[in-house]
């Protein structure tokens, strides 16, 4: 019987754009509404916007299976 090759799995692309894995293994997401009109946000909500957060830990489990 001849060997079958696996098919690779593809990058979900909208995926990989918005979340970050870093070496240790976790997930970063940033927050949203930060493209454009920030001119009429206070600073502050700017201010908290760049940084990013860790995702949840339901979403993390659900995003196990996808390769990204």
């Amino acid at each position: 019987m001849p060997k079958v090759k696996k098919i690779k799995l593809k990058t979900h692309k909208g995926t990989k754009k918005v979340l970050n894995v870093r070496n240790s293994g976790s997930i970063t997401v940033g927050h949203p509404g930060q493209r454009h009109n920030t001119g009429k946000k206070n600073a502050a909500s700017n201010r908290k916007g760049r940084s990013s957060s860790p995702l949840s830990k339901s979403d993390a489990n659900r995003l196990k299976s996808v390769t990204f």
